[in-house]
């Protein structure tokens, strides 16, 4: 007789809820991201290089570019990551990105920006809070207890230099 696999069993069985699969989840996840980024590489290739020397004669060469494109502004950046989540702190605003999912806020959208470390363990929180009650967490496992440390210091910096936190 074959077991039962229904929603009260699996999760991955109710409709919109992404299918359950029976490999290790790092097994599933450890693939994905090196195929795609060769074939981005090899998609990229010679037209990419070609373009972008004639894009960069305009500017001087002493000034370093990011993807968007414009150089970078000075200041603190604080960036912080593990193999399913990252956040991005930097004179934009802060980015989240948790598996597929991400969002962006800019400075004047927050209201506040908390983080957390975990008591037991490696794990780091940061949340953001909007204007209109809503906040967004996101949970990161650090590689070690040391490394929480670090980003607490760097999250401040990057939040002394940007974040305005005196209501208008």
């Amino acid at each position: 007789m074959q077991p039962l696999r229904a929603a009260s069993a699996d999760p991955g069985f109710v409709p919109g809820l992404t299918g359950a699969t029976d490999e290790p989840r790092d097994a599933v996840r450890d693939d994905v991201p090196d195929e795609a980024s060769d074939e981005a590489t090899e998609l990229v290739g010679a037209d990419a290089s070609d373009a972008s020397e004639d894009e960069t004669e305009d500017q001087p060469e002493d000034q370093p570019e990011d993807e968007a494109g414009a150089a970078p502004a000075d200041g603190p950046v604080f960036e912080a990551a593990d193999r399913r989540g990252r956040i991005v702190a930097d004179a934009e605003g802060v980015r989240l990105s948790y598996d597929d999912e991400a969002c962006e806020f800019r400075w004047d959208e927050l209201a506040a920006v908390e983080s957390e470390k975990g008591r037991f363990g490696k794990r780091f929180t940061v949340t953001v809070h909007t204007p209109d009650r809503r906040w967004y967490p996101i949970d990161l496992l650090a590689p070690d207890r040391g490394r929480i440390a670090a980003w607490e210091t760097e999250l401040d910096a990057v939040l002394d230099a940007y974040f305005d936190d005196e209501a208008p």
